[in-house]
């Protein structure tokens, strides 16, 4: 059975779900998790495709980005010891969400990822959300996705 669990996580209903899954599996199989929630890189104005009238200047953003982390990590980091499961939390930024997950994953030794299908971005793809594919194309750790 798994023993170390990589849950990534973006705060969305469908994310929680897979999040409270995790730790349910997590705590049957004697497992612990480690969460991770990959912050977005900051784009200036001047690079972004679609510049955003009023876009926040680097330190808002950064500070946004830092705390949302810190409140999605939070939250599973308390479900976690609720069910006496052990759990990391991790957040990194990165500007390919699922290379953070596998590199995360690879660099962590966890032996299962658990992801939601979908995350804040919606169904981005006809089946799976993009980045969830992504994983499932590129993780040589095996991945289980909830749905």
């Amino acid at each position: 059975m798994y023993k170390h669990l990589l849950v990534p996580t973006d705060g969305s209903e469908l994310s929680n779900n897979a999040v409270e899954r995790a730790i349910g599996l997590a705590r049957e199989s004697g497992a612990r998790i480690t969460a991770l929630h990959v912050m977005p890189e900051y784009i200036p104005p001047a690079f972004a495709e679609f510049p955003a009238a009023g876009q926040a200047s680097f330190a808002e953003f950064t500070k946004a980005t830092e705390e949302t982390a810190r409140i999605v990590l939070e939250a599973v980091a308390q479900s976690a010891a609720a069910a006496g499961v052990d759990c990391d939390t991790v957040s990194v930024r990165h500007t390919q969400p699922y290379r953070a997950i596998i590199d995360t994953a690879r660099d962590r030794g966890c032996d299962l990822i658990f992801m939601a299908s979908h995350g804040r971005r919606g169904l981005s793809a006809l089946v799976l959300g993009s980045e969830t594919n992504k994983v499932l194309t590129h993780s040589s750790i095996p991945v289980l996705v909830f749905r």
